[in-house]
């Protein structure tokens, strides 16, 4: 008998809801557009310098290896164009894509929730098991040694504010007892009205 009410059922890893599906071709899609866009006002910009024999000096040259960059909808694949530099110089005008900078991996929402989950006391080795439970398959460039060296470069981010020059700026605070009473509040905020508008 070939009909059978056994229904195979994809695992975990490989379910996608549509709505994800779409932002993230959406996502490709514009970002493809926008790069699109850089590339051409760059050579655009450059259309003027030439080449001894007439020839345009900039111009445009495929595109860069596809790379994955991890957002806040999963992995989204780039191909960021290439322009070339015909003259030959040591000083070659290049283009650096602005949208897409080279060696970006993730995005800064995705640093920020990174920060956010350790400060939240989320431990280096469960950060991998955490963020495919939020990105799946996704997130499987955030191993624990990832994490160990942004922790690192947060340090070295809080070291820097930590020593910055606080001589030009003046700050006001108070210290306020919880046990005021209403009264109390109240002649606090006509003082700090005062403070402020005068």
């Amino acid at each position: 008998m070939k009909d059978s009410s056994v229904v195979a059922l994809n695992s975990p890893e490989e379910v996608e809801d549509v709505l994800t599906g779409v932002l993230r071709e959406g996502a490709m899609r514009l970002l493809k557009e926008a790069l699109e866009i850089e590339i051409e006002t760059f050579i655009e910009e450059y259309k003027g310098f030439r080449l001894s024999n007439g020839c345009r000096r900039i111009v445009r040259n495929g595109y860069n290896d596809a790379r994955n960059i991890q957002t806040g909808i999963g992995e989204v694949k780039v191909r960021v164009p290439r322009a070339e530099d015909r003259e030959a110089l040591d000083d070659k005008i290049r283009f650096r894509s602005s949208i897409v900078p080279p060696y970006i991996r993730r995005t800064k929402s995705i640093e920020a929730l990174l920060r956010w989950l350790y400060l939240k006391g989320i431990s280096t080795g469960d950060f991998p098991e955490a963020l495919e439970a939020l990105f799946g398959k996704a997130a499987r460039g955030l191993s624990s040694g990832t994490i160990s060296r942004l922790k690192s470069v947060w340090w070295n981010e809080y070291e820097q504010w930590n020593k910055r020059d606080l001589s030009k700026k003046r700050y006001v605070y108070f210290w306020v007892d919880e046990t005021c009473q209403e009264h109390c509040v109240c002649e606090f905020l006509t003082v700090f009205k005062f403070m402020l508008f005068s």
